[in-house]
């Protein structure tokens, strides 16, 4: 059944109601979008430009769209876009492109997307187009895993098969509201350290094609734009994707070059590879959140083969602190449950399990880098060669040598990430002693502390296994080796666990900084690979325990 665009918006509306065969629409110009290979962009063909006929049909419960010109009539000119994975971009009142998946029979670099131009006649068959373009592709003729004679066809991205619904839909409501995207963008450590890794390294921005991988409020593209990149595709799959598109289009100078795609970067698509990827997908202990996943499927969906990432290496960084004042706030929060008469109910045969539950919660603050008791060392991730299923178990082996002899109450981990620019080399960092980042750092504190003297080894792991809720389990284990008469011997002589849901921390960032009165600073302990401004920290006496403190704990 034809239905021309001539009709009125509400004759067609009804008629898209209807479950229709065939679907047929007039177009003023179909452009073909074809690859320039010495630059890895693309470009419209005039060659390929005429009047054409866009068909909405459901062969064999297949949905698909097919462009036709009419010069063509040997049908060597008909385009056939696959529904489930086409996109429409308005690039104006009456142009639209259209970018699609290649057939089987492409080769690799054409299989990877195509793309068309479509003008229309008037402003009105542009909105009456898309609107159909939307009623087909939800009308789910192919449901999920329907038999086909190919196979079987599954609606669910990378990204669906292993997150659970609640999580991502949590997630994205999350990022799609301002007041915490301006709790970011007023991290100027984080938001500086960008600006200024992407205005470093103009030259590699210059003129290039750039992705946004979750670009949320669109910051990072308009940067991209201000260092002059040819286009920008910000891909954000929040409802911060139309807050984006508005604070770009408020910067029109800019915002010509940049392309708003609402959308996962597991599902979209692309006219064309990527020069430059840069992202923010770093969360608390760097993985937590599990985006990374998400920005090293951006790497090989989109980045050219030559392409440069921003970021493109990261470090989580780990070291021993002690810290009683902290062991004993985390342990008295379950003094609640040792009461044996509330409102006549004994409550304290719930007390061992309150009292492990608390210590499943990482600890997320700003520390003073003074209760590191170690030398910090460090783990690396190279976004730029590692594969996805890398991120999906982190095992990382741990072994430190105590400077001074205290208790060691549990691992500090923070990180940083590396901008490798052609001209400038930046790192930003969320290292203790540093400028506070919204990231502040993390503490796994275990519940039954260890005792080093200076100059023991002290030895052990960190797992991190990812879930489904979006962040890991994070396994601990800590030991100290023996010391003393016999050590010859070998042997452990103390070893402590912990597991702890990364999902689930404690924040305690408004505690004060300072060190409470009765917990002297030991000795400075210099984390790695970071400056600190340490002259207004002396050399003092070793952290003194709290005495006694065995005697308040069960």
């Amino acid at each position: 059944m034809e239905v021309s665009l001539t009709r009125t918006a509400a004759a067609a509306a009804a008629s898209t109601k209807q479950v229709e065969q065939q679907q047929q629409f007039a177009l003023a110009s179909l452009t073909d979008l074809t690859s320039c290979c010495s630059s890895s962009s693309y470009v419209a063909s005039a060659a390929s430009s005429s009047p054409a006929v866009a068909t909405f049909s459901a062969d064999d419960g297949v949905a698909e769209l097919r462009f036709r010109r009419e010069s063509d009539s040997d049908g060597g000119g008909v385009v056939n876009v696959d529904l489930t994975t086409a996109q429409l971009w308005k690039l104006g009142p009456t142009q639209t492109v259209c970018i699609f998946g290649g057939s089987d029979r492409d080769s690799i670099e054409e299989k990877y997307s195509k793309g068309v131009t479509v003008q229309f006649r008037n402003e009105e068959e542009s909105r009456i187009f898309h609107c159909a373009f939307e009623q087909w592709k939800k009308k789910g003729i192919i449901t999920q895993g329907e038999s086909l004679p190919n196979g079987t066809l599954s609606s669910k991205s990378k990204f669906d098969d292993k997150i659970e619904p609640s999580s991502a839909k949590m997630y994205f409501h999350y990022y799609g509201q301002l007041l915490h995207q301006q709790n970011m963008l007023q991290d100027y450590v984080r938001t500086g350290t960008y600006y200024a890794a992407v205005m470093e390294n103009r030259a590699d921005f210059f003129g290039r094609v750039v992705v946004d991988v979750g670009a949320g409020s669109g910051i990072l593209s308009l940067f991209a734009a201000q260092a002059g990149a040819k286009h920008v595709y910000a891909i954000e799959a929040s409802e911060m994707a139309d807050y984006a598109t508005k604070l770009i289009a408020g910067n029109p100078a800019l915002g010509e070059r940049i392309t708003v795609i609402k959308g996962k970067v597991e599902e979209v698509e692309l006219p064309e590879k990527a020069d430059i990827l840069i992202s923010e997908p770093m969360g608390t202990l760097l993985v937590n959140e599990r985006m990374l996943e998400s920005y090293v499927i951006a790497r090989d969906r989109f980045l050219a083969p030559t392409g440069k990432m921003f970021p493109s290496v990261g470090r989580i960084h780990m070291a021993p602190f002690s810290d009683e004042y902290l062991f004993v706030e985390v342990a008295n929060k379950a003094l609640f449950w040792q009461q044996k008469n509330y409102f006549g109910v004994d409550l304290t045969s719930l007390h061992g399990s309150a009292f492990q539950g608390y210590f499943t919660q990482p600890v997320v603050d700003a520390f003073d880098p003074r209760l590191l008791v170690a030398p910090a060392t460090y783990h690396v991730l190279d976004f730029t060669k590692m594969k996805e299923e890398d991120l999906y178990e982190l095992d990382i082996p741990l072994k430190f040598t105590a400077s001074v002899g205290t208790r060691v109450h549990g691992l500090a981990c923070w990180f940083d990430v590396l901008f490798n620019g052609s001209t400038v080399q930046r790192w930003l960092t969320t290292a203790p002693g540093a400028p506070t980042t919204h990231w502040y750092q993390l503490r796994c504190v275990l519940s039954q502390p260890l005792y080093v003297m200076a100059g023991q080894e002290i030895t052990g792991s960190l797992r991190l296994v990812a879930h489904s809720a979006q962040s890991y389990t994070i396994h601990l284990t800590l030991s100290a080796k023996m010391w003393g008469v016999g050590a010859e011997q070998g042997g452990i002589l103390q070893t402590s666990s912990c597991k702890l849901d990364l999902k689930e921390p404690y924040y305690r960032m408004s505690q004060p900084y300072a060190m409470p009165q009765d917990q002297q600073p030991h000795q400075l302990v210099p984390t790695q690979d970071v400056h600190i401004q340490a002259d207004d920290l002396d050399d003092t006496d070793l952290i003194q325990p709290l005495q006694n403190l065995e005697a308040q704990l069960p």
